[in-house]
């Protein structure tokens, strides 16, 4: 988006003692002033002061480089930028409709506040975000930039009030978020001992049912076998840092997990292995109900399909089936169920999933919203409920989805790292 610049003059209150260091001042921008004539002009601190704040008014930054503590709350969420994007592209099930609801630039992973403001991660980017609808017509209309300087802050998370933050290698928190979104200050790490590899080091990460965080570490690579633990896992450990485990393993790269509303067991996506052909391997959905289990990386791939490299060394009866095949490539990422009220009552209890889309394949697939349903704790349909962000005859696409949250109201926004917005999908029957 274009630089902003606000050139209003703000009202300011400096105490007596800050008089001769703005005098000072004064003598750098107006050199021609003499050191008597200084003493002079501090007779008159009115005038002084207001030219103090017409100076300082005038030489702000740009409100794209504010830092972690000076967050602007006048940068409007919605901005022109995003009115060409062809929404009318976009296919949904009769009565649902899409809109953008705020415009944030490579949106990523989102966790909303207990105070209706919508933290917002990136990966390709050094900043952490909030977004927030004030006046509840459904369209954000403040935005802040909470943090910048960092690693892929690509996951957010939000317990008791404190925005939790994943970096490559670390997790750290902001207190009291919600109360301080003008100067939350500097991030306090939580957790710096995560392995360093930028290849799917970006994380998704959500508070379970347990209070415990979980956080995922993804291979680092496209396909080999680690003698680390901790690699192709998904942690988890206390709020503060503490009792760092590994909750499940065998787990290439998931960037989206969440839990069944009745039964509290963790399902999550993951991206399976690149450079197996157009339809091989399929990518997952799959559940953990307890800790220890492994999901077959990189032996085995979708339940059935062997390794060609790898696959010698153990059969695919060693490890735990996915609950769902997804289709190849499609790179799932953030995952819901359904519990609200506005959607139509055969959409309750189902998995709503982002798929970011595929790069390494022939014919692009992805890039969608998809639909898993699930009846008894188990997953029985797939299918698209969301498309036309890829052009099927270009193969060309403007949108990603990333991630997906669903609102007090019942509807449900979706990120786009691509197109730099949030969506937000209503129906109205």
């Amino acid at each position: 988006m274009p630089q902003r610049y606000d050139y209003r003059v703000k009202i300011i209150h400096v105490p007596a003692s800050s008089v001769l260091k703005g005098a000072l001042l004064l003598g750098q921008f107006f050199p021609f002033l003499m050191p008597g004539q200084i003493r002079s002009f501090m007779k008159h601190t009115k005038s002084i002061l207001f030219l103090l704040a017409v100076v300082f008014s005038c030489n702000q930054a740009p409100k794209d480089s504010q830092t972690s503590t000076d967050a602007d709350t006048s940068v409007p969420a919605i901005t022109s930028a995003s009115a060409s994007l062809p929404l009318n592209t976009i296919k949904l099930p009769a009565g649902f409709s899409i809109a953008v609801y705020a415009e944030v630039d490579n949106a990523r992973s989102m966790a909303m506040g207990p105070g209706g403001t919508l933290f917002v991660g990136n990966r390709n980017e050094d900043k952490v975000y909030a977004v927030k609808d004030t006046n509840g017509d459904f369209v954000a209309d403040k935005k802040w930039v909470l943090a910048s300087g960092m690693n892929m802050p690509n996951g957010v998370a939000i317990k008791d009030g404190t925005l939790y933050i994943a970096e490559n290698s670390k997790v750290s928190k902001l207190e009291n978020i919600e109360s301080r979104l003008n100067n939350p200050g500097k991030p306090t790490v939580v957790y710096d001992k995560y392995p360093t590899e930028s290849h799917h080091g970006w994380k998704y990460i959500a508070f379970g049912p347990d209070g415990k965080l979980y956080i995922p570490v993804g291979a680092p690579c496209n396909i080999c076998e680690s003698k680390e633990p901790i690699y192709a896992s998904i942690t988890r450990m206390n709020a503060d840092g503490s009792g760092m485990e590994v909750f499940a393993s065998g787990v290439r790269n998931t960037v989206g997990f969440t839990w069944h509303p009745t039964t509290g067991e963790l399902w999550f996506t993951d991206n399976n292995r690149d450079s197996m052909g157009d339809d091989l391997p399929p990518c997952e959905l799959n559940t953990a109900p307890r800790a220890g289990m492994h999901f077959g990386y990189p032996y085995c791939h979708g339940g059935t399909v062997k390794d060609p490299q790898f696959g010698d060394r153990r059969p695919c009866s060693d490890f735990t089936v996915p609950a769902q095949n997804l289709g190849p490539h499609v790179a799932p990422l953030g995952l819901k169920f359904y519990q609200a009220g506005m959607f139509p009552s055969a959409y309750q209890g189902s998995l709503f999933i982002a798929e970011h889309g595929s790069w390494d394949r022939s014919k692009k697939v992805g890039f969608r919203v998809s639909l898993v349903t699930v009846k008894d704790n188990k997953a029985v349909g797939y299918e698209a409920f969301a498309t036309g962000w890829l052009d099927e005859a270009s193969q060309k696409a403007w949108g990603r989805p990333v991630d997906v949250l669903v609102l007090a109201d019942g509807s449900m926004l979706v990120s786009d790292d691509r197109a730099g917005v949030i969506y937000r999908i209503s129906y109205k029957g």
